[in-house]
């Protein structure tokens, strides 16, 4: 069951407020008297829940953050967008319409949080409802600045003081400050909120998405024993346990399983039309195919992994469409590459493309994987972990893993689900790989060889129009 709450709570306010796609002219919502809001527990539920609604839209996390893993040897942009072609072969400028839209949806959603970390705490209200809220504003935030850091690197850090001071137009943070705040605001998000929810409030951000992004955070940071230790709360947490099946993650009836720590809630009617499914189901079943595997994809599942079956279709599948029946998938169905993400697809009764199904951006067997290259470039064995993910799968167990062990199964496990790009980056700075190198190989007719500058392409440039904006405050990312 879903809990359809987040577009009503937009709706009210934007309504009070105000929206403002400029960072720079960002809406104070933090002064928004009480006679207008901020008056008991519902004004503060509906405030929180209209933090999660800018990350449902195509400029927030439905379509524009998987233009960014285009990048990477997974997919090909088979959109007729001429700015995600520029992504995925390294040509992108400042002026990327992407680049700018995702950073003006992702600081409305800072806003917003800030704005209930302000006034929550002044309100007459059920303690427990407030911790709760206060926790969601706390890792949405976190969630952001995270997402901030790897997309840009160093950006501005905009806190309650900033709102209360209207202080908008600052410079960029240092990538440790920024992650620094991240880090923060998940710690404290893991203090406030509770461990799970019943069903009618299912994808709320829980004590397990909190530190399963603290386990990333410190595996990016190389901090292996807090990567253990923050991983190790979800792994050892039967609360997150891992689903019986892997493709359980990606059907309407079981999308909010245990496994699920963090996903896009959708629901047809009441939520944007623009979901990930539509980017990524095939046009032959009603979406618009904008990214598909390529081959050199397909070809990485081992023989007899059900997770490729699960997660992509190929050519010669059969594709079940609730009551117009079965479907033979064909390579012509694309736009380019002959394949389509099936994780994206469901259906409804009566055969259509399902509006409903959520995109999960952290499950549990990311962590498990996160925790076993932690112990493993920490000179521990990895096993345990791996193979509780390779066991789900029904595959072999790997004995005294290494790295190219974890490489594989994070490309397998979490196929097309916006990981693969960070990993090869982060790979590649820790001399694990060389992403230059990695990717002038040419994977066939849908990904050419192509030129990665280091560290040039690190980091994306800053959107040219805030620059622009900011009268010399904002100073564009080196190389750009």
């Amino acid at each position: 069951m879903k809990k359809i709450y987040i577009l009503a709570g937009w709706i009210f306010l934007a309504t009070i407020t105000g929206c403002n796609d400029d960072l720079l002219e960002s809406t104070p919502y933090g002064q928004v008297t009480s006679q207008q809001y901020w008056r008991n527990g519902d004004d503060v539920v509906a405030a929180t829940n209209a933090i999660y609604a800018p990350l449902l839209n195509e400029d927030g996390f439905a379509h524009t953050e998987y233009t960014f893993d285009n990048a990477s040897d997974d997919m090909n942009r088979a959109g007729d967008h001429s700015d995600e072609t520029a992504l995925e072969m390294f040509t992108f400028d400042a002026s990327n319409s992407h680049i700018l839209a995702t950073w003006s949806t992702k600081y409305e959603v800072i806003s917003r949080a800030n704005a209930v970390l302000i006034n929550a705490p002044k309100v007459d209200m059920d303690e427990t409802l407030r911790n709760r809220s206060m926790g969601e504003a706390y890792f949405l935030r976190g969630f952001i600045y995270w997402r901030l850091s790897l997309i840009y690197g160093e950006v501005p850090i905009l806190t309650e003081e900033d709102a209360l001071g209207q202080n908008y137009n600052k410079p960029k943070a240092t990538l440790a400050e920024v992650r620094a705040q991240a880090e923060s605001d998940f710690l404290k998000a893991a203090s406030l909120l509770p461990v799970s929810y019943d069903a009618s409030e299912s994808g709320r951000a829980t004590q397990g998405a909190a530190n399963g992004f603290l386990a990333k955070l410190y595996v990016y940071q190389e901090n292996w024993p807090k990567a253990i230790e923050a991983s190790a709360k979800v792994i050892g947490n039967a609360a997150y346990k891992l689903a019986d099946r892997y493709d359980e993650n990606f059907a309407l009836v079981t999308e909010n399983n245990p496994e699920i720590l963090f996903s896009l809630q959708y629901e047809t009617g009441w939520t944007t039309d623009n979901s990930p499914t539509f980017y990524h189901t095939p046009q032959a079943f009603g979406g618009w195919g904008f990214h598909e595997p390529i081959e050199d994809l397909v070809k990485e599942f081992e023989k007899g992994d059900p997770r490729r079956s699960y997660s992509i279709y190929s050519p010669g599948d059969t594709v079940t469409r609730g009551s117009l029946g079965n479907t033979i998938f064909k390579a012509d169905m694309t736009r380019v590459t002959g394949y389509a993400f099936k994780k994206y697809t469901d259906f409804t009764d009566a055969g259509d493309m399902s509006q409903s199904l959520n995109a999960p951006f952290l499950r549990s067997s990311d962590v498990y994987l996160l925790a076993a290259e932690a112990k493993i470039r920490s000179g521990q064995s990895g096993d345990t972990e791996l193979n509780a993910v390779r066991r789900r799968a029904g595959l072999p167990a790997k004995t005294a893993a290494k790295m190219a062990d974890i490489m594989h199964e994070r490309r397998v496990e979490l196929a097309g689900e916006n990981e693969r790009h960070q990993d090869l980056m982060r790979w590649d700075k820790a001399g694990l790989i060389d992403i230059a190198a990695h990717y002038r190989i040419a994977r066939g007719p849908y990904k050419p060889a192509r030129n990665f500058v280091k560290p040039k392409h690190y980091y994306y440039p800053l959107p040219q129009r805030e620059v622009d904006l900011s009268n010399g405050v904002l100073k564009q990312n080196s190389n750009y």
